[in-house]
């Protein structure tokens, strides 16, 4: 439930929707997908069920024992809803073929009802359908049914052509046939008011009648004033005039002895039958006609009288007109119904929801939906502290600057503290703007400004730094930087299953390993630093002698054992004991010995080189070691190798 009025009086709303205009199809089918994350839905209450109608609702009304529920809709289509309250749910639907103006239950219950048509009808409605309908003279503003006559009687718009006068028109439906109308005057004599279809044609607008008390009827009219009929004798018994604007609602206190009127200018008076001055003049402030009319008893027998336009609801103090509590829902008013003996309040409103409100301190809830009790008081119990995050800290002179230093010690929007005071942040918004026309276009720069900074702070830099193989992790974040999309947790890095291999020895890359330099052959790995796996890299491409000699000791006291690494040598076909010929270039080294096959004329060389590479031992031999028995040559010394196989000579 979402509480509208929290102040002394909370007020609660209980079914409605939250928006003026309902959604586009294709628009509600996208939000219902996510309404699993929307904390309105997720804490709705949905008091009746299909508590709606296709476009708006016109008027809803409560049977007398309480147990029903009967509401009608505007176009498309017409039709009328009847709720059944003891199971929260729909009954049933019905279709007419004009649209609703109004409606009255004739009995305790649903069973019977007569529906007053825009199309000048007026049709009486059974359990089973529409059972009886009859032709007006004249349109029908209103309709109120006299139950010690039985007798529905309909204020109509325009004059009567013999008398000059509006009519109330009387049928009986114990005889089934109209009686003499109550003849009203609504300024039949001035010009224009005889044509009921035209401008400012006078009419009886509403109508009521002091039902358990003396039984009087009371008429409003279009020309300000207020006939007083005894049902009785079928006379007029007294006028009351000087209002302003047209007489659009009327309603009897229970004892009879006041009566609350309405005006289509938004006024509100309380009249005691036995004076002609008003007893309170209340003003409903947004100039709309007023709608309804509603004498309230609150739980601790406090006298109220509800009104309402289209705009808000608002009930004040019988006694002394002080307003006790307001409703302003989003969508316009129809009419609005007071549950009985209980705080609910149900409205005929536009859009699809017709609204529900429910006021604790006005009455209980109904006994079929006693548990918004318990909901009530838990909301209740919640401890409520005001906080300042709607409010902006300003010292006098910004207040100065602003222009609200007049607003000091006149209103509770400025709260002072310490050297200045807390602002409502809407205020401070309004008056900066009006202080300063461009502050919008400074803002939207200061947002984009921030979006930009939030968007180059997000991509990732290369400044990771990792416990082991750190060359990995800044090719990661630099294959990063140059993507369009960054991602914030730079793939490899951020994940969990992947963490020891920047963390743990044991996954370091050894960049000198023979597999690293075969998928990395363009990686220099000599740049003298300290590679991940600690040990020094070789200053060359090349490993030479001394930098084997040097690392020997450690490999020999090292656990780990070396993998042997390939020397690279160049040889010849030609050579002679441990003596090596000069190397010169291909295409000019000649053979010298040997025999010359036969292409090689006309000046052609012979020579060949061949690149192979030797796998050596590094390891030193231990003390107390046979040292293997050095090679024996075969062939003599002088003897010309017949192959060009160098590795014929290992």
């Amino acid at each position: 439930m979402k509480l509208t009025n929290p102040g002394s009086v909370p007020v609660y709303t209980i079914s409605g929707a939250s928006t003026a205009r309902p959604l586009p199809d294709w628009l509600s089918r996208r939000r219902k997908r996510s309404l699993k994350n929307d904390p309105e839905y997720a804490n709705r209450v949905e008091l009746l069920q299909d508590f709606e109608f296709e476009e708006a609702s016109q008027c809803v009304r409560v049977s007398d024992d309480g147990n029903w529920v009967m509401s009608t809709g505007t176009y498309k289509p017409q039709q009328i809803h009847v709720h059944d309250l003891s199971q929260l749910s729909l009954s049933f639907a019905r279709h007419t073929t004009s649209l609703n103006e109004t409606f009255v239950l004739v009995g305790s219950g649903y069973e019977k009802s007569l529906h007053l048509q825009t199309d000048r009808k007026l049709e009486f409605h059974t359990p089973s359908g529409c059972h009886f309908e009859t032709r007006l003279p004249r349109y029908g503003r209103d309709l109120v049914y006299d139950r010690f006559s039985t007798e529905a009687l309909i204020p109509s718009a325009g004059v009567d052509t013999e008398n000059h006068s509006g009519e109330v028109f009387r049928l009986n439906l114990e005889l089934g046939r109209f009686m003499k109308s109550y003849q009203v005057d609504v300024g039949g004599d001035d010009p224009g008011n005889g044509l009921q279809g035209s401008i400012g044609v006078g009419c009886v607008n509403v109508a009521a009648i002091a039902e358990n008390t003396h039984g009087l009827l009371a008429f409003g009219t279009s020309i300000s004033t207020v006939e007083f009929w005894d049902p009785r004798s079928k006379s007029r018994v007294a006028i009351l005039s000087g209002h302003d604007g047209e007489i659009t609602a009327l309603d009897f206190s229970p004892t009879g002895l006041s009566l609350a009127t309405g005006t289509s200018t938004g006024l509100v008076q309380l009249f005691d039958l036995r004076r002609p001055v008003p007893l309170l003049n209340k003003d409903q402030g947004y100039g709309f006609p007023i709608q309804n009319i509603i004498h309230l008893q609150t739980a601790s027998n406090e006298r109220k009288i509800l009104s309402s336009d289209k705009k808000v609801i608002k009930i004040w103090d019988e006694e002394t007109g002080d307003p006790w509590t307001s409703v302003e829902p989003v969508v316009d008013l129809h009419h609005v119904a007071h549950v009985k003996g209980s705080g609910m309040l149900l409205t005929a409103n536009e859009g699809q929801q017709m609204h529900s409100f429910f006021i604790p301190q006005l009455g209980p809830a109904p006994r079929w939906c006693s548990f918004l009790d318990n909901m009530v008081e838990e909301m209740a119990e919640e401890v409520h502290t005001e906080t300042y995050d709607d409010y902006k800290f300003l010292t006098m002179a910004e207040l100065k600057s602003l222009s609200l230093a007049h607003l000091i010690g006149k209103t509770n929007l400025l709260r002072p503290y310490m050297h200045g005071y807390f602002v409502a942040q809407k205020l401070y918004e309004q008056a900066r703007l009006i202080a300063n026309p461009y502050v919008w276009e400074e803002e939207r720069v200061k947002r984009i400004k921030e979006k930009v900074d939030k968007e180059r702070a997000s991509r990732i830099r290369g400044n990771k730094k990792v416990k082991v193989n750190q060359k990995l992790a800044d090719k990661i974040l630099k294959r990063q930087e140059k993507r369009e999309q960054v991602d914030t947790e730079a793939g490899v890095l951020g994940d969990s299953r992947f963490a020891k291999l920047f963390e743990d020895d044991e996954f370091a890359v050894d960049e000198r390993s023979f597999e690293f330099r075969a998928l990395n052959p363009s990686t220099n790995v000599g740049d003298g630093q300290e590679t991940s796996g600690g040990r020094s890299a070789v200053a060359s491409g090349n490993v030479g002698d001394s930098s084997d000699e040097s690392n020997d000791d450690e490999d020999s006291e090292s656990p780990q054992v070396r993998q042997p690494e390939m020397v690279m040598r160049v040889s010849t076909s030609n050579q002679r004991g441990n003596s090596r010929m000069k190397d010169t270039a291909l295409g000019s080294r000649a053979q010298k010995s040997g025999r010359i096959g036969k292409t090689r004329q006309g000046g052609d060389v012979g020579g060949e080189r061949q690149v192979t590479f030797v796998p050596e031992s590094r390891k030193k031999a231990r003390p107390g070691q046979p040292q293997p028995p050095a090679p024996t040559k075969n062939r003599s010394d002088p003897r010309r190798s017949a192959s060009n196989n160098t590795f014929r000579r290992l």
